[in-house]
């Protein structure tokens, strides 16, 4: 009986929750993603400051980052930049959203190794499908 239950909790068990780092400045475009992201089972931790990123990601150890590139305390683009400069960070996959709607903007931050880019306002099922694709490596 005993391993009957067993084998009936391992194969009910629901997967790991995954976790997402957020830096947005806007306080509704970060409340909405965040509880948007929470709702499909993610843990989502959430900044409105860059500045806050490098402790952020050694505490939380996010899978993931969405990264808003204007930000009120630095650069959306050398944060990114130093991101991937920093060897136990440079694998985490980050997916920028940001209003910068300008090809040579994409560029550029694709170029400065960000995974996939989003331009505000963003289709919400892409977002989830394109996390949803990467997370599952």
């Amino acid at each position: 009986m005993t391993a009957q239950l067993l084998s009936l909790n391992e194969r009910f068990k629901s997967p790991a929750i995954r976790r997402i780092l957020l830096i947005e400045d806007n306080d509704v475009n970060r409340m909405l993603l965040s509880d948007y992201l929470n709702h499909f089972g993610y843990d989502v931790q959430s900044l409105s400051l860059g500045s806050a990123l490098f402790t952020a990601v050694e505490k939380f150890q996010p899978e993931l980052i969405l990264l808003d590139l204007k930000l009120p305390d630095i650069d959306g683009y050398s944060l990114l930049a130093q991101i991937k400069q920093k060897p136990e960070f440079a694998k985490i996959p980050i997916i920028v959203v940001s209003a910068f709607a300008f090809e040579i903007d994409q560029q550029r931050a694709m170029n400065l190794g960000a995974w996939r880019y989003f331009v505000k306002p963003i289709n919400l099922k892409a977002l989830m499908m394109t996390i949803q694709e990467r997370l599952a490596c």
